[in-house]
């Protein structure tokens, strides 16, 4: 039988085994921990929490991925599972509050949660094994010029789990890829955005023949034309790339939302910014706060505001200078806000007085913007929509993805806009906090010190 035979009904073994040990956790312990009286008096209340906990928890865990458990590092599963299921324990918490539950047991609520916590981490590394079991590692070939195939090399050894092993790889030679691919020692082809478009069209049209994956990395044409409409001229048929803007309706959802979201973060986020507040203070006796000048909506500047993270004279000789892995510039306390995103919370305010959005593409300041602007002229598009404080960029990408690959996912973010997507976004930011990677410092990609002796001899045919 084909390992790719039945995806679907593996992931509804997955799903089936996370509901029976959720379900299943809180019975037996509303029977051990639960007066016996109260139980039966209130037998309503305890049995309706319980699907109301799978769902949200079963939600949860669609929207972090943990139903393609092959391709995930085990440490971003127990992640994932840890903020599902402590977000599912403040939304119970939180209801038993609002409708005055005050017989409903938080023992029960802190065991049941504890519990399901470990049994679902064994049971998903169990299955995580056997799902890679049934995957063999793939071997890959890379096209494009030198600097993006090393680039790719470079992410691709970073994610040993994806079990991609590098056989060819065609640089600045796009021409020659079917001599190699012809040797059918190939699963899949990743094609760099800077191979020319009928070259991918021919790779991808040979990949559909011959039963190889292709993985096509894009470039902002592409993400543009993605979303076009298609209408006609007489017979004729045509794309109509849309304009890469929301519309009214769009911009008021989106204002409404900001509002009442940033309005509840604001009040919530008080005992924290107090406490964040105090310990820089205490570390330097330098300013809590710091502004600085960002470009905004139709490249308007504005000032952001965060907690201070450097040292008071971070740029004073060095002049402006995006972050790097283990910046001297970063004061320790600056250096633990960072990482958990609390350096950011300063700009609610940002968003209640309109200059940003809870979503959207990443504020940059002027200097950087004109840098950006003049490398990709399309860099402009993305402030057709406020800026934000996380975006689809900042869940998917990592402080060290290089701009290009930044400015892409907020391309895709303005073409797909949803309501929905922001919610999601939000969401999949809680999970960002507590991941390291995501807010690792820039990478000089010229500078990576990855072993790329072996692309150089396949290169050359040695």
């Amino acid at each position: 039988m084909s390992t790719r035979a039945y995806p679907t009904s593996r992931k509804l073994i997955d799903l089936l085994g996370d509901i029976a040990i959720i379900s299943l956790t809180y019975i037996v312990l509303a029977l051990i921990l639960v007066n016996r009286q109260s139980l039966v008096t209130h037998i309503v209340l305890y049995s309706g929490m319980l699907p109301l906990a799978v769902v949200l928890s079963i939600g949860l865990f669609i929207i972090y991925g943990l139903y393609t458990l092959q391709y995930k590092r085990f440490s971003e599963i127990i992640i994932s599972l840890f903020v599902s299921l402590i977000a599912v324990f403040f939304i119970i918490m939180a209801i038993s509050f609002l409708f005055n539950y005050s017989y409903y047991s938080r023992i029960l609520l802190i065991a049941s949660t504890a519990v399901q916590f470990v049994l679902l981490i064994i049971w998903k590394r169990i299955w995580q094994k056997y799902e890679q079991s049934l995957h063999p590692e793939r071997n890959v070939m890379i096209i494009g010029g030198e600097k993006e195939c090393r680039h790719v090399y470079f992410r691709m050894n970073a994610q040993p789990q994806l079990k991609l092993h590098l056989k060819h790889v065609i640089m600045n030679e796009t021409e020659k890829w079917r001599d190699v691919a012809d040797l059918h020692d190939v699963d899949c082809i990743i094609i760099c955005s800077d191979v020319p478009i009928q070259t991918r069209a021919d790779i991808v049209y040979y990949c559909m023949d011959n039963d190889i994956q292709p993985f096509v990395i894009p470039d902002s044409y592409e993400i543009i034309a993605n979303g076009a409409m298609l209408r006609k001229i007489d017979d004729i048929p045509v794309f109509r790339p849309r304009s890469l803007q929301l519309s009214i309706e769009q911009r008021a959802g989106k204002r409404v939302m900001d509002l009442l979201f940033a309005g509840i973060a604001a009040i919530c986020a008080l005992p924290i910014a107090a406490i964040v507040a105090l310990a820089i203070k205490l570390e330097d006796h330098g300013p809590v706060l710091y502004s600085q000048v960002r470009v905004g909506r139709f490249g308007v500047d504005y000032k952001v505001y965060k907690f201070r993270s450097m040292r008071v004279d971070a740029e004073k000789y060095s002049g402006p200078q995006l972050a790097t892995e283990n910046d001297p510039r970063i004061t320790k306390v600056g250096k633990f806000i960072r990482a958990t995103r609390l350096d950011e919370i300063p700009q609610i305010w940002n968003v209640l007085n309109g200059d940003m959005s809870l979503v959207g593409p990443r504020p940059e300041r002027p200097y950087f913007v004109e840098q950006f602007v003049e490398e990709y002229p399309e860099y402009t598009y993305r402030h057709n929509v406020k800026p934000g404080i996380t975006g689809l960029a900042q869940v998917f990408a990592k402080y060290n993805t290089t701009p290009y690959d930044k400015l892409v996912y907020d391309l895709m973010y303005i073409e797909n806009f949803s309501l929905i997507q922001d919610l999601v976004i939000m969401v999949h930011t809680v999970k960002i906090i507590f991941t390291k990677s995501a807010t690792e410092g820039a990478v000089d990609i010229n500078k990576l010190t990855v072993d790329f002796n072996e692309i150089e001899k396949v290169k050359s045919g040695r």
